[in-house]
């Protein structure tokens, strides 16, 4: 295979997806292939022009806030709905309300704004969301931001709940 054929296969693939959804799977690839992405050449890739041009499209989960978010992912436990309030400033809030990084008053206003009981340490639940791999800690101290593991949980596995689980321990057997 030559390297036009793969760029053929790439875009026969994702461009069915919304621009959105392009940018998530391209770059949970360049993340799984552990690449960088950089150019000395200065050239800036630019949305493929279509023949009309498109409305702005709502967020693919029709939220419009954190409320009606939470409620349509249902978290079933704390870093799941940690994860989920990384997911939603960084993608699905109204542009005057996006953010990168989320730090524990975040997670504390998105309870109070989604009616859910607060948490006791909330930065102690984002330290355990950060354990668990579904956010990486920001650039400043206390933030932290979603990765890809935490974005797929979001988009893709919430809402069936699956829970994040340990592995098994081995049972043993009865002497």
């Amino acid at each position: 295979m030559d390297d036009l054929e793969a760029v053929r296969t790439i875009v026969d693939t994702v461009e069915h997806f919304s621009p959105e959804e392009q940018q998530r799977i391209l770059r949970w690839a360049i993340e799984k292939l552990g690449i960088s992405v950089g150019s000395s050449s200065g050239y800036v890739a630019q949305p493929h022009a279509s023949s009309s041009p498109s409305p702005a499209s709502p967020s693919p989960s029709g939220s419009t806030n954190i409320k009606s978010f939470m409620l349509e992912k249902k978290p079933r436990n704390d870093v799941q709905y940690a994860a989920a309030v990384a997911y939603y400033y960084k993608f699905e809030a109204p542009e005057s309300e996006k953010k990168d990084a989320i730090n524990k008053d975040d997670l504390q206003e998105a309870t109070r704004k989604a009616i859910r009981e607060r948490f006791g340490n909330p930065l102690q639940t984002l330290n355990n969301a950060h354990n668990l791999g579904l956010l990486d800690r920001g650039a400043e101290k206390g933030t932290f931001v979603i990765n890809s593991v935490g974005e797929n949980l979001v988009a893709m596995t919430l809402p069936d709940g699956a829970p994040l689980k340990k592995p098994a321990k081995k049972a043993r057997k009865k002497k």
